[in-house]
């Protein structure tokens, strides 16, 4: 059978009209999980839902080499990073990842550190009369990781860093000047990244062995040989900019709270924070598809998928779609007292297993840091929320709420003071 096609010969002026629904819109459309059209220019099949989910997912018959469009890798990814991997090569590369992010006792440092510093950085926020929240985040989780990482990194020289890592995720998804901006962030943080790969290798930088950045640094390849340094360089960057990228969900877990008041007394419970965290990935919009190759002819439900053509996953219609969750466009955390363990149809940050498939590591990472930011926005301070434009546009890639979340008039409780 042929493949239905999209209603457009090309479908990238309509990403930038429809933006998170395109895919969505368009299978309701067809009334089909799969269809064809182009995306720049390039033939593309389309595809959404669990069962499409697990194909994507089955290393058999897709890679993932050579499918992710050049403007992301340019801006958002970089190139020869893990992302573009296939096989051995990817499970030896992403083991370094895993070592480094998924251990008990790596995240429970990160946690310790991020409080840390979100602790050190509200206590001056009482003196600040309105507090615009994503960039104060995105700054903070910057100083996080690199100490963490043990990155150094001067109170100056952090604000450059943290602007750069927020650019290269901006400027995936933008075209025109939020694009190229991307595109120089990206070229200065690589040749950041790279001095401090070199100093490490040649000694003038001592870092403990366990550190993120020395596991890089250090890592080498199949051929037991050390990666260059441009593509240590890349991987440092693929733990530092997914970090900082967490300032979005936080800002839409606070416009949650805000939004939904009846769930803040849920926070002092461990089981209904874990919920609540989970329902604010899957409801609210982050990174919306992901791209593979057809490694060789197959068929699936009828459909050709030919050698080499790109395919791209949608996540955000996966998890909105009304087959899976019931009333997806409400916000309901109750619904993960059941839906926990559900890999290919919950996917904000990709599906599948994370030890073989590109699933994202860093995604427990992300669930802690979340539950420590909520606590503490519930438990050791308290501030109003102004009347501003909390409307989140699903046409804009990556998306916020339009005043990227102010609070005022925030205080300190008694514990958080001492």
């Amino acid at each position: 059978m042929k493949l239905p096609r999209a209603p457009q010969f090309d479908s990238t002026l309509a990403l930038r009209s429809q933006g998170y629904e395109l895919i969505l819109n368009t299978c309701r459309e067809l009334n089909s999980d799969v269809y064809e059209g182009r995306l720049l220019l390039q033939k593309t099949i389309f595809m959404m839902g669990e069962d499409a989910a697990r194909l994507f997912y089955d290393n058999d018959k897709f890679k993932r080499r050579g499918a992710m469009p050049r403007r992301v890798q340019k801006t958002l990814t970089g190139v020869g990073g893990v992302q573009g991997l296939d096989d051995e090569a990817h499970s030896h590369r992403k083991h370094m990842f895993v070592q480094q992010l998924l251990a008990p006792e790596k995240i429970e440092a990160l946690v310790r550190i991020f409080h840390d510093e979100l602790a050190a950085t509200a206590s001056t926020w009482p003196h600040t009369s309105c507090l615009v929240l994503f960039p104060e985040l995105q700054l903070i989780l910057c100083r996080a990781v690199c100490r963490w990482a043990q990155v150094p990194l001067g109170d100056i020289e952090a604000k450059q860093r943290s602007y750069d890592l927020a650019a290269m995720i901006e400027g995936g998804g933008r075209v025109g000047p939020e694009h190229w901006k991307g595109r120089f962030a990206r070229k200065r943080s690589e040749q950041w990244a790279a001095h401090l790969v070199h100093a490490v290798r040649s000694g003038t930088l001592t870092v403990a062995t366990g550190s993120a950045l020395y596991a890089v640094a250090m890592h080498r390849d199949l051929g037991d040989k050390l990666l260059p340094e441009k593509i240590a360089a890349v991987e440092l960057l693929n733990i530092l900019r997914p970090t900082v990228a967490i300032a979005r969900f936080m800002v839409f877990a606070a416009l949650a709270l805000h939004e939904h008041p009846e769930h803040k007394h849920a926070i002092h419970d461990d089981e209904s924070l874990r919920m609540f965290v989970q329902e604010v990935r899957r409801f609210y919009p982050f990174f919306p598809q992901l791209a593979a190759r057809v490694r060789s002819d197959f068929q699936w439900k009828g459909y050709r998928f030919p050698q080499g053509r790109r395919v791209i996953l949608d996540l955000y219609g996966t998890n909105h779609d009304d087959r899976l969750w019931e009333m997806p466009e409400a916000f309901h955390p109750q619904r993960f007292s059941q839906h926990e363990n559900q890999p290919y149809a919950f996917i904000p940050q990709g599906g599948g297993d994370v030890s073989i498939h590109h699933r994202c590591p860093g995604e427990s990472i992300t669930i802690a840091l979340m539950q420590v930011f909520l606590r503490f926005m519930t438990q050791e301070i308290s501030y109003n929320v102004p009347k501003q434009d909390l409307s989140i546009s699903l046409k804009k890639i990556p998306t916020l709420p339009a005043s990227s979340f102010v609070i005022e008039k925030v205080r300190l409780a008694s514990s958080t003071r001492a």
